[in-house]
């Protein structure tokens, strides 16, 4: 499922000191891509946070992917 992150995540200085985060929550994406790391499932980690939603959760693993692909000019 390819989900456009910039939807669903948000960076404010004002909440958790600017950590990348679900729009709406406090729940920040490293969280989210923690319980996925330790193979939590969606249903999981939906069932664990219920204001989650799958495409939120996609918006995550979208944005780390996109984060990967990030070069350093050197």
């Amino acid at each position: 499922m390819q989900i456009d992150w910039r939807k669903f995540i948000v960076s404010t200085p004002d909440v958790l000191k600017g950590k990348p985060r679900i729009n709406g929550t406090r729940i920040p994406v490293s969280l989210i891509l923690g319980y996925l790391a330790t193979g939590s499932t969606p249903e999981e980690i939906i069932s664990e946070f219920p204001d989650l939603t799958k495409e939120q959760i996609a918006a995550c693993l979208d944005y780390a992917r996109e984060l990967s692909e990030f070069k350093v000019a050197v």
